[in-house]
């Protein structure tokens, strides 16, 4: 187990780049859309975004949540570490099941809270929705996200195994349903059951605020439709969608500079 989480870092990159190369590569054969704007000039902005959080979030919070886990592990802090069971197979797999759900209502906590939503609109600012979307969040959300994750284990008594693989999930999965590729529907119909799927969550990514304050899921799809948030398409449907959180679009929210500074500002 020490050697699994000593290899985190280089674990948790190799999904990343196999899995962006893989929804990269999709979106240019076969995308669900055409961009609105030069995928060059978004995807430098978006990863350079994606830069300054890896930055800031190694610098600030170098255990991060994998090993916030195995130390509550080795000090046996948590819930599941006084039971005794944090090791057992079905109690990491419900780890990664709770903490699916909670990211989900800490999504939801994110829109409806004015302060946070500030934060997460640099999200949803985005004028396209590609892979680089998923990727796309201010330095402040990431490094509250992972402040909660924290809480959360050291509550709980999440498995560092466990934590690994829900974070290998989470960025595969953020990565996977804002691709801008196309499904056939049936397959759609069938993997949303349980799935998010992109066009699902592309509705989420609608101006209009009835459908952005809906499909909140970014894995399972069973939150969404537990707690009737779930929305099957926009009105306007998946070709239809605007992107972006007002009905115009404004290029104020492409540039890197214009993204970190958006929380601070009345508007775009």
């Amino acid at each position: 187990m020490t050697d699994l989480i000593q290899q985190e870092a280089s674990i948790r990159l190799g999904f990343f780049l196999s899995i962006f190369a893989l929804m990269a590569s999709w979106e240019l054969l076969a995308p669900r859309r055409e961009l609105s704007i030069a995928k060059g000039r978004r995807w430098l902005n978006n990863l350079g975004l994606v830069v300054v959080n890896t930055l800031t979030t190694r610098l600030l919070f170098p255990a991060a949540a994998v090993g916030t886990a195995l130390w509550a592990e080795q000090n046996q802090i948590g819930l599941l570490n006084w039971l005794n069971v944090s090791q057992w197979p079905l109690v990491i797999l419900a780890s990664v099941v709770l903490l699916d759900f909670f990211i989900w209502y800490q999504h939801l906590l994110f829109h409806k809270i004015p302060l946070l939503w500030r934060l997460h609109r640099v999200h949803h600012a985005d004028l396209d929705f590609d892979i680089t979307t998923g990727l796309r969040f201010h330095p402040i959300e990431v490094l509250l996200s992972m402040c909660i994750k924290a809480a959360l284990i050291l509550v709980f008594g999440f498995p560092a195994l466990g934590v690994l693989l829900f974070e290998i999930i989470l960025n595969g999965c953020a990565m996977i349903t804002h691709s801008n590729v196309k499904l056939p529907q049936r397959a759609d119909a069938l993997i949303r059951k349980l799935f998010v799927t992109p066009d699902m969550h592309r509705v989420h990514h609608s101006w209009r605020q009835e459908e952005a304050n809906s499909n909140y899921g970014f894995n399972l799809a069973i939150w969404d439709r537990l707690f009737g948030t779930y929305k099957q398409d926009s009105v306007d449907g998946q070709l239809g969608i605007n992107f972006g959180i007002s009905e115009r679009p404004n290029p104020n929210a492409i540039p890197l500079n214009k993204l970190l500074s958006l929380p601070f500002r009345k508007g775009l």
